[in-house]
């Protein structure tokens, strides 16, 4: 069984390239096939793959205008050969499930999400700090990708979803059934501890979507001490609306997240997701997540046994959520426990018997 594994780009480490880096263990000899990769952004992991990018990667400006090239993805996705190979393994949250699969060979697709900028064009174009004159011009590129992924979903011989939450909006986009297998999350990484500080946490890309700027608002309002990692486009702004309380952190190496997510008072999740591995990681050091009760969270965060869950977009909302803090007891076993169920180890033993029992079953149909 000759595998190779397709990517949508390789331009930052997220949750999902995670998923890649698992994928890559599973099957170590599979080649990565991309649009792009842009090393310098990834962990040496990546390196030592065997990545195969495609015309993108000559493109001038890639670091700062990768986004900008939005129109080519589709294409450089289909240019790739892909010939010889057995099993096509794709991680997309856009393009990668469009590549053309070789005659006789099986396509699994892991969908992340159906293309999030053109099923939720209208509220991705209220969100991101885009000119007036560009989403204009941006609107019919938009359709003209959702109409490729619409047809391209007939190249998918089997969708694997992320959560739940993503195998209904597989249902509604494609009309196909999936199974569901949750992404890997290295629990192994975080520990216990006995030393708690008073501070709130958030661990994320500084994005718009990522409703950073509503934990910001009801610790501004506590004037409760707020932790946040990470780096991101919507950072200035961020920084902008923060009080005396909240702290910028920016990248932490891997030793000191740990330590900072271990000794959190709570772990914050304002905003919606597909899946959400930092919720997971925060219950794996045995603290508290306080997300808003939508997405992924839903299913990896257990209302007053391994968290609270807030209702509305709000900071009134998540205030409310964060008085009730106070009046709730966690067991850090307990939520230890909890993050097991999502271990890289699940992820890897559940995919490697999905992929072999498909090709199994479509050799047998041949």
């Amino acid at each position: 069984m000759k595998i190779a594994i397709v990517h949508d780009f390789l331009h930052q480490y997220g949750g999902a390239e995670r998923v890649v880096e698992s994928l890559h263990d599973v099957f170590p000899e599979a080649p990565v096939f991309t649009s792009l990769f842009l090393k310098d952004r990834l962990p040496p992991v990546f390196q030592a793959m065997d990545i195969r990018t495609t015309f993108m990667q000559r493109l001038p400006f890639l670091h700062r205008h990768f986004k900008s090239y939005l129109p080519l993805y589709p294409f450089a996705m289909e240019s790739l050969d892909l010939r010889g190979f057995d099993v096509i393994l794709s991680s997309s949250s856009a393009f990668a499930k469009g590549v053309r699969v070789p005659a006789g060979a099986l396509h699994v697709c892991y969908c992340h999400t159906p293309m999030r900028y053109v099923w939720n064009r209208e509220d991705y174009l209220a969100k991101e700090a885009i000119p007036g004159v560009i989403k204009g011009a941006l609107r019919p590129v938009l359709w003209a990708l959702k109409r490729w992924d619409i047809r391209t979903a007939g190249r998918v011989n089997h969708f694997v979803a992320v959560s739940e939450y993503i195998r209904e909006r597989i249902r509604r986009a494609y009309g196909r059934d999936s199974t569901v297998i949750y992404p890997p999350v290295k629990t192994g990484l975080y520990a216990l501890s006995a030393q708690v500080g008073d501070y709130f946490l958030i661990v994320s890309r500084l994005a718009a979507y990522k409703r950073i700027d509503l934990a910001i608002e009801a610790c501004n309002r506590l004037r409760a001490p707020l932790w946040i990692v990470g780096e991101g486009t919507h950072g200035a702004a961020l920084r902008r609306a923060a009080g005396p309380t909240v702290r910028f952190l920016g990248r932490l190496p891997q030793e000191e997240l740990s330590k900072v997510l271990s000794g959190c008072r709570a772990f914050l999740f304002p905003g919606e997701e597909d899946f959400g591995i930092a919720p997971v990681e925060a219950i794996a050091a045995g603290r508290p997540v306080v997300a808003f009760g939508a997405g992924g969270a839903l299913e990896t965060v257990v209302e007053g046994e391994t968290g609270l869950f807030f209702r509305a977009p709000t900071p009134e909302s998540l205030l409310e959520a964060l008085r009730r803090l106070d009046r709730t007891s966690f067991d850090p076993l307990r939520c230890r426990r909890r993050a097991e169920m999502f271990d890289k180890s699940a992820f890897q033993e559940k995919i490697r018997a999905f992929v072999e029992a498909a090709f199994a079953g479509r050799r047998e149909k041949l």
